[in-house]
């Protein structure tokens, strides 16, 4: 069995939405009273509040305020609980040594959704459904789920001004590998990945650069929401046009990742791909104020670049749909192997073997090729356990075009 999560696009009647608009208002306010609760019990009596103290007095809360009857018991008791997940990783933070960030009170623009334990959803054909909630009715839902199964927990979302209903379903993997092979895959961001089969065969997919394309109008979104009044409603339309933007940004991107990662997944049954540390890479060089950074400004360039590819999110997709399929996905170790500096050919390792970003060149035997179709081939042969001898002639010989 699997945990899938699936997101369907809520269309409420005008007083539905009016009437899910008050439910957002009372969970937001019963989690910033949950919160005064617990600072005011520590400051004045040293207490620690904890969620079973809290869920317990839902009862008198209830009875004392008629518009939570409303609300069904067990959503309110979810909202509680996301306040003691907040305590709980600040607690973490603070015994690692990391900076705390205390749970804060949320105003209603940064309270976007509230939860659902016993969710009544009737799904139609694998497409679209019927939701149903407490002191709302019946809400249409437009959407698709490729598994269908056991509803776990589900999400009531407002953002971007409509409403989401995300699903977290258990169910059993139906997907299928048709052909079976092993692969290499190198990430990058002038290509997103390179692919090499150990036969020797590669291609390449280009960075579509989502940011970068769409960077003038965003810009342009940008200024027009700090020509307007803070606040006003036209500075609202504004805000909500630059967020409509963002997030067609970040569809684009699923969307398209979703299409590669499946195909990988209905091909490969063995993925070998570099260990990633995606933090260390796009860390900041600023430094500190006595020993400031180099390149900051370029630095900063690379780093909007690296993380507008998404590339855990990549190899998050990849790994669950391979696994789905029977098959494995395998984490070379970087700094044992270092695919993108050793030589196919001999084996050779040295920095000098790179002499660009894009090109390999063995300081050894002379072999010759781009970088990342290196980087990708010997991630695949360190997975299958292939030595110099297994080094296809086609591959060894002369490079391949790319078909990309």
């Amino acid at each position: 069995m699997i945990m899938r999560k699936y997101t369907y696009k809520l269309y409420p009647k005008p007083k539905q939405a009016e009437a899910l608009l008050g439910q957002l208002r009372l969970h937001q306010q019963l989690y910033n009273a949950a919160l005064q609760e617990r600072i005011e019990a520590y400051q004045k009596c040293g207490i620690s509040i904890t969620y079973n103290n809290q869920q317990a007095s839902l009862t008198q809360i209830r009875a004392e305020h008629p518009e939570y009857k409303a609300l069904s018991c067990t959503s309110e008791r979810m909202t509680l609980r996301r306040l003691d997940k907040a305590f709980s990783a600040f607690f973490a933070r603070v015994k690692r040594g990391h900076t705390a960030g205390f749970p804060r009170f949320k105003s209603l623009s940064r309270f976007h959704s509230f939860d659902l334990l016993d969710t009544k959803f009737q799904h139609g054909e694998r497409k679209h459904g019927c939701l149903f909630i407490k002191g709302v009715g019946h809400i249409q839902a437009r959407g698709k789920s490729r598994l269908l199964g056991k509803i776990k927990t589900s999400q009531v979302q407002h953002k971007h001004g409509s409403w989401w209903l995300s699903l977290t379903v258990e169910a059993e993997p139906d997907r299928e590998c048709i052909e079976k092979k092993a692969c290499g895959i190198d990430w990058g961001i002038e290509k997103l990945i390179t692919l090499t089969q150990p036969g020797g065969e590669y291609f390449s997919i280009k960075n579509p650069r989502y940011y970068k394309t769409g960077e003038a109008q965003q810009t342009a979104l940008e200024q027009s929401i700090t020509k307007k009044k803070r606040g006003s409603n036209n500075w609202k339309r504004a805000c909500k046009a630059l967020s409509c933007f963002k997030r067609k940004q970040a569809n684009q991107r699923k969307d398209a990742q979703h299409k590669l990662t499946s195909a990988i997944a209905n091909r490969y049954t063995l993925v070998a791909m570099e260990e990633l540390s995606i933090k260390n890479m796009s860390r900041s060089a600023t430094g500190t104020c006595e020993q400031h950074g180099k390149n900051v400004k370029q630095k900063a360039g690379l780093n909007r670049e690296i993380l507008d590819t998404a590339p855990a999110a990549l190899m998050s997709m990849i790994r669950y749909k391979v696994e789905e399929t029977g098959g494995e996905l395998v984490s070379t170790p970087t700094r044992k192997i270092k695919p993108s500096q050793r030589c196919p050919r001999c084996h050779h390792t040295h920095k000098g073997n790179r002499t660009t970003q894009a090109n390999f060149t063995c300081t050894a035997c002379g072999f010759h090729q781009n970088a990342d179709v290196v980087s990708a081939y010997n991630s695949a042969a360190w997975a299958l356990g292939l030595g110099r001898e297994h080094v296809p002639e086609v591959f060894a010989s002369k490079p391949l075009l790319s078909t990309a």
